[in-house]
């Protein structure tokens, strides 16, 4: 079987393909990232981003190749999260660039296309480092540019472009010493390897899986095989690897802490005439930054870097026009958290037993009231029956079910806000993992609701903003409150280790009860109520006094008896509150707070 050129149907099956195939394999890449970074999810950022290019091909196919890689161009670069997602949103952008005069392309026109794509990745870079996602795309690009004069057959060019793929992600050890040291590839690297293994699995199978929606411009393009990907052990699986390469990775030396995206409307702002300097903007960034990357049109500037001083980084920004979508995270906070995996983050998958999947529960909308809508309303995310009861207690509206590895979406959030009747919503993420997708809902109903994001990283930080909310306060005192609220808790939570590690020169062995506070592990042993004490204790400091005690759906009760007579022979000034919380994999969920 040969095939002498693509256009628009077999580009949109190849991308659904790929898309496919990285989204099965999301987790290995994401279990090979080192860098501590907030897209430290490598494979779940370029999963959301591909994603998000091929819904909007999915939406937009025409027969064209050039159309459509326009297409998918657009939807990536809006859809692009963290690092990796941007410079794949680059790789496509420029093979779109040049494929957009075409309606087919043959071999040597799709080597051109790869490597227009490439040189528009590394020039959005500032600083490229080989041994990543650049330098795989690079060789393989290069690759195609020669082999492409010696063939006439797509599918054979693609299957050197994904051989070159593999042999240069291979490679990446020896470019790049930090992967060397945790014995590793490169995770967007791997990203995109996957990618191409779906291209070349539908240039070679042609089988048929599923239909690509009928344009929304109204007219139809034929449907388009997405072949079922075939799944195989990873040829650089880590299940010899002892630790996560985040901890081969000291949190201090993370030099530029804080990573920001931002987008900056060119039509809007004091300096809508000013000439952009895109050369300049990055040498300025560079300053005190690094990974910048730095996309423009006439109309739009997409920023990425990691700095010290985000203050400068908006500044600078400000000249060219009004920043939108701002967001701004602490590298070296990630980095303890992926280390430690505590309550108010996702576990690492080799550290912490498996957490049961749980479905998002949209409540259904209300109807609104005939009169007045009230004044406030309430969201909260929950882990447990038990914790949603308190929550509606302390009058919650709308609870939606999240788990450690089913947070709720932005349309859940969406929803949810739809069916309360209120004029200001709050909303308690209670997961640092949930918190920009609350935001992002906010985002999407500006204008429309007025709605607060109230930042709580644990279920215990979410009651306590709920107990100082009060209905008669104005919304600037009640966020206050609830801020200052959640500043003071202190969260616990006591759980099992399945597999023998060390940190922080804490020894623990596979199967024990470990307890950890503010994302740090801080004792381990084989009896749960020894473990228990120890974390308490460890919280507990001069002036504390409240401690509430959130019980597991696996927890028994004898040893919760026990643990209580303990606080209040060992503290007796304490205040203790013991509930069912009926969350699950966690025994214990404790709140200590002044």
């Amino acid at each position: 079987m040969s095939k002498r050129s693509i256009n628009g149907t077999d580009f949109t099956a190849m991308v659904l393909a790929g898309a496919e195939m990285l989204q099965q394999h999301a987790e290995h890449v994401n279990s090979l990232n080192v860098f501590p970074v907030p897209d430290g999810d490598t494979g779940t950022n370029m999963n959301l981003t591909m994603t998000a290019g091929a819904n909007e091909l999915k939406r937009n196919n025409t027969a064209s190749v050039g159309q459509c890689a326009g297409v998918l161009s657009k939807g990536l670069l809006m859809g692009a999260r963290g690092n990796s997602g941007v410079i794949l949103s680059q790789l496509f952008r420029g093979l779109g660039r040049y494929a957009a005069q075409y309606d087919e392309l043959n071999t040597q026109q799709f080597a051109a296309a790869l490597q227009t794509g490439v040189d528009t990745a590394y020039k959005a870079v500032v600083k490229p480092v080989e041994g990543t996602i650049l330098t795989v795309a690079k060789e393989a690009a290069r690759h195609a540019v020669y082999y492409a004069r010696r063939t006439t057959d797509i599918i054979e060019l693609m299957t050197e472009v994904l051989a070159k793929a593999k042999e240069a992600l291979a490679h990446t050890p020896e470019l790049l010493p930090v992967l060397k040291q945790v014995g590793v590839v490169d995770s967007g690297g791997q990203g995109l390897v996957y990618i191409y293994e779906g291209f070349h699995q539908h240039l070679t199978s042609g089988a048929v899986s599923a239909p690509v929606q009928t344009p929304v411009q109204g007219q139809a393009a034929a449907p388009v095989a997405v072949p079922a990907p075939v799944l195989s052990k990873p040829e650089h699986a880590l299940s010899s690897v002892q630790s996560s390469a985040q901890s081969q990775l000291h949190t201090e030396d993370i030099e530029f802490l804080y990573d920001m995206e931002f987008f900056i409307n060119r039509q809007l702002g004091a300096s809508v005439k000013t000439d952009f300097d895109e050369e300049a903007f990055r040498k300025a960034l560079s300053v005190n930054g690094d990974s910048i990357i730095v996309i423009s049109d006439d109309e739009t500037i997409k920023v990425h870097v990691h700095s010290k001083t985000p203050g400068e980084v908006l500044n600078l920004a400000l000249v060219h026009g009004e920043i939108t979508q701002i967001h701004i995270l602490n590298m070296r906070e990630q980095h303890r958290d992926l280390l430690t995996a505590g309550m108010d983050i996702a576990p690492m998958p080799d550290v912490f037993a498996d957490i049961p999947e749980e479905k998002a529960s949209v409540p259904a909308p209300a109807v609104p009231p005939a009169d007045d809508l009230a004044p406030y309303g309430f969201i909260a995310v929950s882990s447990g029956d038990g914790i949603s009861d308190i929550f509606r207690s302390l009058g919650v509206d709308a609870i939606l079910a999240g788990g450690q590895t089913m947070n709720p979406s932005t349309e859940d959030f969406v929803n949810a806000i739809s069916s309360i009747s209120a004029k200001h919503i709050y909303i308690l993420p209670n997961n640092s993992n949930i918190v920009l997708a609350a935001q992002q809902a906010k985002e999407l109903l500006e204008g429309e609701r007025e709605i607060t994001v109230i930042p709580s990283k644990s279920i215990p930080q979410g009651i306590s903003a709920a107990f100082a909310f009060q209905e008669e306060d104005a919304v600037d005192t009640n966020t206050s409150n609830m801020l200052e609220a959640i500043a003071q808790v202190k969260s616990g939570q006591i759980t099992n280790a399945v597999r023998d590690t060390v940190m922080e020169n804490l020894e623990i062995k596979s199967g024990q009860y470990i307890g950890i506070e503010s994302s740090k592990i801080v004792a381990a042993a084989d009896d749960l109520l020894t473990v228990s004490k120890q974390l308490l204790s460890s919280m507990l400091v001069n002036g504390d006094e409240i401690v509430t005690v959130l019980t597991g759906a696996d927890t028994e009760a004898d040893i919760t008896d026990a643990l209580g007579s303990w606080l209040e022979e060992t503290y007796p000034q304490v205040e203790v509150e013991i509930h069912e919380g009926g969350q699950p994999l966690y025994y214990y969920l404790f709140s200590v707070e002044p």
